[in-house]
């Protein structure tokens, strides 16, 4: 009886193993940001991302994640530099005053600009896995991996299903507008629209959730992310000149250890 218990709890515990295996992909990272730390280090969900803190123009792959406590400091610092002013109204705003949706020819100095491939493809190549392309192309990208850094999730991708994955703006247009693109020239809205340091390939969905949020109002779902991505909202905003509201910049300093 004993011999058969064992045997028993042996299966069991086999079926659990299994169980474990088959059920990891795909899986969220845990929020209190388990793994490696420092920048640009990979880790679960991280794929080949860089820091935004060594990826200061956004011409690197991805937005890995920021623990270590000195690159904590690091990170307040840069958005410490943020100015902040009201949010103003949306009025006027419409997608277009920024140029056509990933326009080959925004001004000559945004990486990656005039090079005969789109934004968008620009960013798949920049932040994908495994790349197929178009016969005869080595712009269109027709299938890849993506580490979505908003989710943690690996995402096979296909052009068939092309919402699937979509390309952020990490400060948002609509924001852009009311904190003071709408006095801009034409030239500066299209660079900002198609600026690779405010533009990251991720999970369709997660970011049609985000709208044109701040970040007081919206954080990426995959909480160790969400110092990075702090960072970059700072770096896009003190590129263009741009300042946040109050609220978002205190929310920007907490999610970087900062205090509220």
């Amino acid at each position: 009886m004993r011999r058969l218990r064992g045997g028993a709890a042996l299966a069991v515990a086999m079926m659990f193993a299994g169980s474990a295996l088959a059920g990891c992909e795909g899986l969220t990272p845990p929020a209190d940001g388990g793994g490696p730390s420092g920048s640009g280090v990979p880790t679960a969900g991280d794929g080949r991302a860089v820091s935004p803190l060594d990826n200061p123009d956004g011409t690197k792959p991805g937005l890995a994640a920021i623990t270590s406590t000195e690159d904590k400091a690091r990170a307040r610092a840069v958005i410490e530099k943020v100015e902040t002013k009201g949010r103003g109204p949306r009025t006027g705003y419409d997608r277009d005053e920024f140029g056509y949706a990933w326009m080959d020819s925004a001004p000559a100095d945004v990486p990656f600009a005039r090079n005969g491939c789109d934004s968008r493809n620009d960013l798949l190549k920049r932040d994908g896995e495994d790349l197929r392309f178009r016969s005869g192309s080595d712009c269109v990208v027709m299938s890849l991996t993506l580490h979505d850094p908003y989710t943690g999730k690996v995402i096979e991708w296909t052009k068939s299903r092309a919402t699937k994955v979509q390309i952020d703006h990490v400060m948002p247009l609509s924001y852009d507008w009311q904190m003071g693109a709408s006095r801009w020239t034409k030239d500066k809205r299209e660079a900002i629209a198609n600026d690779p340091l405010n533009l990251v390939p991720v999970d369709g969905p997660t970011n049609g959730s985000k709208g044109d949020s701040g970040p007081a109002s919206w954080l990426p779902p995959n909480k160790r992310i969400r110092c990075a991505y702090a960072v970059r909202f700072a770096q896009v905003s003190l590129k263009y000149e741009l300042p946040v509201t109050a609220a978002d910049k205190r929310m920007m300093l907490e999610q970087c250890g900062g205090r509220s």
